[in-house]
């Protein structure tokens, strides 16, 4: 019988496309389940909670993975320095859970929460992590149009086109823009997200925060359903996937 475990991993996302397997590009999925099949010696496939663009980090990202023998994971420790030796430094697996066979990375998570990075003086050491702008945008305006954006569900005005999902719908729970020391930062948070839906809602505020649209336009743009409305999606290079959330286990 197979024992199931979930997997906790971060991982600089600059050289990969994405996280998910696919012909004649690297991802991260590809590049963990090559290092687990190596350490635990079987055949390993994990299932992520979701996929991330090329170029986009996570800060937190969990998978699950289904193994026969389970009797390595009695020293912990040793196998994360195993699996962690073998992976590239850029992926680093941080913990990993037995949890219940009908455990499920992807379907079982309740809430998922981005980060996308702005500054606006010309860093060497933000390169890659954060986009560079020349202007800094009205975070007062933006932040009047991401109550606009919380009333609503449908965001097919936001979703990359021709991808295979069975509905748009999606509850957003938190979006803000904050200030930082050096840059301003968008927080979004919600129970699933369409492909390109972050880089297509910041590229969209951005134009509010440079007053080419008012807030109000968010509401026909939405309502439009239509993603040649609303803006461009702005570089990979900004965003993260901070945090995963799952029921509490009894």
């Amino acid at each position: 019988m197979k024992q199931r475990y979930f997997i906790e991993l971060v991982y600089n996302g600059t050289n990969y496309h994405g996280w998910q397997s696919q012909h004649n590009a690297v991802s991260v999925q590809e590049v963990l389940n090559k290092a687990l099949s190596t350490v635990l010696r079987e055949p390993v496939e994990t299932v992520g909670c979701g996929r991330t663009d090329t170029g986009v980090h996570a800060k937190e990202f969990f998978a699950h993975f289904d193994v026969v023998d389970g009797s390595w994971f009695i020293d912990h420790g040793t196998l994360l320095r195993s699996i962690n030796s073998v992976l590239p430094n850029d992926i680093a697996v941080k913990r990993i859970i037995p949890v219940d066979k009908n455990a499920h990375a992807r379907f079982d998570a309740i809430l998922r929460s981005y980060e996308y990075h702005i500054h606006f003086e010309k860093d060497p050491f933000k390169n890659g992590y954060s986009w560079l702008l020349r202007d800094m945008p009205d975070l007062d305006l933006m932040n009047k149009a991401t109550k606009i954006l919380m009333a609503y569900t449908d965001f097919s005005c936001f979703s990359k086109s021709n991808t295979q999902v069975k509905t748009n719908n999606c509850k957003i729970s938190r979006a803000e823009w904050v200030k930082t020391d050096d840059g301003i930062v968008f927080h979004i948070s919600a129970d699933r997200f369409l492909r390109n839906m972050v880089r297509a809602i910041v590229g969209t505020l951005l134009m509010v925060g440079h007053k080419e649209i008012e807030p109000e336009a968010l509401r026909d743009i939405i309502q439009s359903k239509n993603r040649s409305n609303a803006g461009a999606s702005v570089p990979a290079c900004g965003l993260y996937l901070t945090r995963v959330e799952y029921p509490p286990t009894s």
